[in-house]
């Protein structure tokens, strides 16, 4: 039996197929499209998902959509009548494509795969739901998703048991956690549903000042979570922007214009929503458990990506184990749905290990073989050696020991925000100048940008603060104290983005300023080349630990295909690219030109 799950139109689309409950294969579109959180019809990542599965469209039994277009469309549409003037330039905006497609993605899907067979619609907050709990290692949890809407909900509370789960409880749009922490990334000057994440880094750096003021003016908070928004600071119930006039004169000042320079007042503001972020969560999670009666808890929707929550509720001791799926928020909906078709649909059964989870370490993209990869390259002329896997990781490691930056692109892509280990930039975690070099000269990004450490799983306790297993990079956790290092006294008064020039760990370029670090586990298991690359570095240095991050330039999706790969390696200054067992040095290849200005589309000139 196969099921096709799919998201799409509104962040971030994607596809997922499942045989007999398995997953065979998921992918965001973005990386088929190279348009960033693509949210048009996955019709690429299908392609690759029915490939990947051997089958055509019409072998399917049946295709699962993440929600349901019509209850959304009810909800829109009475929130544009309850504010008929305001709301008429964002009405306008957003009806042709509501017109045109969205209300009609039965017969799309019908008429894009050929497809005549069942056509199914879980809600939104039901598919996030199923993807957290369905693929868990767990027999029986509680579920939580908190994003920013699906129909209605903008968080659920449920109970997952073997193969049903059920949901309990909802929090109802235009109250929503998960806008109003969108609503402080706009005002921040960050892009709304992608810079969530440089809100989050950004904490650190200050003083969580504002924090009474959101809880005096901006909402009315219960003991189990609940709450509602005053309304009166928002615009984004029908207008154009996420925060009105009134919330700018609430937090001194208009919203930062995007790409000026960081002030005291958004490290302040990113401090405080970061609190009160932390605060309701953790009242949903006491509620969940009560509500539940279940210690083992699963997380899913866009707030599950916040790693700083997520680390302080597993160390809180209020849940017994935590799972959070890797591909969080809409993307991860067409796994859920697709698992909602299999499981309550079809009513079939459902295996639990008790150990580990059904997500396959989220490797279930493309992958390429070594002949493929030499078609792909072959127009650049490019100069490559070839290895065998012993004296890769070999050769590899002493090459980031000499302080080299390695593009790392092996094996199948992952599904989820996060590289985690085959589309990947690889770095020497020791090396003092190695964040600033990743940040400003290959990612193009922001400079107080943290980056994630990769430590090698049956080390990772000697190095930070955890004692289980983390292979999503989705939970932040201390640095050990053995491992830190003493501030000097001249730097203790420090404050915001100055708080970079201080060392404080014997891993400085994955250490935050606040001695935590988004870790990312591996075992040998899960990513045997991987787990060897990283075992040669500890052999040959006492260290296990890397850092990994995202193989792509701010703006850019992460690499799919090795020609991607090579051409991100001669735009940036990357020394050294790996893609399966070809070696590429940068200095050995020939001039490299492009017709077209890269930086431009991807903003960052």
């Amino acid at each position: 039996m196969y099921i096709l799950g799919i998201s799409a139109y509104y962040h971030d689309s994607a596809a997922v197929i499942l045989r007999d409950g398995e997953i065979i294969a998921a992918a965001q579109e973005e990386r088929f499209s190279r348009r960033k959180h693509d949210p048009d019809f996955p019709r690429r990542a299908i392609q690759y998902c029915l490939s990947e599965a051997g089958i055509e469209a019409a072998q399917l039994s049946a295709v699962a959509f993440y929600d349901k277009p019509f209850l959304k469309f009810t909800r829109l549409m009475e929130t544009y009548l309850a504010r008929p003037f305001h709301g008429l330039p964002s009405f306008l905006k957003a009806m042709p494509l509501w017109i045109k497609q969205k209300l009609w993605i039965p017969d799309l899907i019908s008429k894009e795969l050929n497809f005549n067979g069942q056509i199914l619609f879980p809600e939104h907050h039901e598919s996030h739901a199923a993807s957290a709990f369905f693929p868990s290692p767990f027999g029986e949890a509680a579920v939580l998703t908190v994003d920013g809407v699906g129909e209605w909900a903008t968080a659920s509370i449920g109970i997952g048991r073997e193969n049903r789960l059920e949901l309990l409880s909802e929090l109802h749009f235009p109250h929503s956690l998960g806008l109003l922490y969108s609503a402080f990334t706009y005002f921040t000057g960050f892009k709304v549903n992608s810079g969530e994440y440089k809100l989050m880094g950004l904490a650190p750096y200050g003083e969580p000042v504002y924090a009474d003021k959101i809880y005096e003016h901006l909402l009315d908070l219960k003991e189990d979570g609940s709450f509602r928004l005053n309304l009166q600071y928002f615009d984004y119930l029908t207008g154009l922007r996420m925060t009105s006039d009134r919330f700018s004169r609430l937090f001194d000042g208009p919203p930062r214009r995007p790409e000026s320079a960081l002030t005291r007042r958004e490290m302040d503001l990113a401090a405080s929503v970061q609190v009160v972020t932390e605060e309701i969560l953790f009242r949903m999670v006491r509620h969940t458990l009560q509500l539940t009666g279940c210690k083992n808890l699963c997380l899913a929707g866009g707030v599950a990506l916040n790693s700083v929550a997520n680390g302080k509720l597993l160390r809180s001791g209020l849940v017994d184990e935590l799972w959070i799926q890797p591909a969080a928020g809409d993307a991860g909906g067409a796994l859920g749905a697709a698992l909602i078709a299999h499981h309550h649909h079809f009513e079939k059964s459902r295996t639990v290990s008790g150990a580990a989870d059904r997500q396959k370490a989220s490797l279930l993209g493309p992958k390429f073989e070594d002949p493929d990869v030499l078609d792909f390259v072959a127009p650049f002329k490019a100069v490559y050696q070839r290895f065998d896997p012993q004296e890769l990781t070999e050769k590899t490691a002493d090459w980031l020991i000499d302080g080299k930056v390695i593009g790392w692109f092996q094996g199948r892509m992952e599904f989820g925000p996060r590289a985690l280990g085959n589309r990947s930039i690889l770095g020497d975690a020791r090396h003092p100048e190695m964040q600033k070099k990743l940040n400003l000269k290959i990612k193009f990004r922001e400079s107080f940008r943290p980056f994630a450490p990769v430590v090698l799983e049956d080390k990772a306790a000697e190095w930070f603060d955890i004692d289980r297993p983390g292979p999503y990079m989705l939970l932040v956790c201390d640095v050990r104290p053995e491992k830190r290092l003493p501030v000097p006294e001249e730097n203790r008064n420090l404050s915001g983005i100055e708080k970079l020039q201080v060392l404080r760990s014997q891993i400085p370029a994955v250490t935050h300023v606040d001695y935590s670090a988004r870790i990312q586990t591996v075992s040998r298991t899960e990513n045997p080349l991987f787990y060897d690359l990283i075992s040669a570095f500890d052999r040959k240095t006492g260290c296990p630990v890397l850092i990994n991050t995202s193989f792509n330039v701010r703006g850019e999706p992460i690499v799919h295909t090795p020609d991607e790969a090579y051409r991100c390696f001669m735009r940036t200054e990357m020394d050294i690219l790996v893609i399966g067992s070809y070696v590429f040095h940068r200095d050995e290849q020939p001039p490299y030109n492009e017709s077209r200005d890269w930086k431009k589309e991807y903003e960052l000139d």
